[in-house]
């Protein structure tokens, strides 16, 4: 029961991290069709960009402690990508280049979305199956 309980747990934290990506493309194709203005745009990205980097972080701890080396493994890339970001003082949008980086700042989170999809996936796939597990061993 706990081994479904932590999946559900590493679920939603993936969930959340997709929600603020789906977000940051919201935010990027208002500006594109000039909904929003490039300040409250940048404003609103660098908003939640700590707080998908510290999720996304937490989730990779939580599948170390927790044993789930695998998943472990297909989150490191991700993480290395958001360290490597913050290192290089890239992480925020700059309200005077954003037009300039508008198309890279969606690829980026394209790939983000594309990758957290892929892990959402696996995470539910593991979900089940642990429940069909569990299932089987009760009977």
């Amino acid at each position: 029961m706990a081994d479904v309980l932590l999946w559900l747990l590493f679920f939603f934290t993936l969930i959340a991290i997709l929600i603020i990506i789906v977000f940051q493309l919201m935010c990027l194709a208002d500006l594109e069709f000039d909904y929003i203005n490039p300040y409250d745009t940048a404003s609103r990205i660098n908003n939640t960009v700590l707080p998908e980097f510290i999720t996304q972080g937490v989730l990779c701890l939580l599948f170390l402690v927790t044993g789930h080396w695998v998943m472990s493994l297909f989150c490191a890339p991700y993480l290395y990508y958001n360290v490597q970001l913050y290192l290089r003082r890239e992480h925020l949008m700059d309200v005077t280049e954003i037009f300039n980086m508008l198309n890279w700042e969606k690829k980026q989170r394209l790939f983000k979305l594309g990758y957290t999809i892929l892990l959402i996936f696996m995470c539910l796939f593991w979900m089940i199956y642990k429940a069909l597990e569990e299932d089987e061993h009760s009977l």
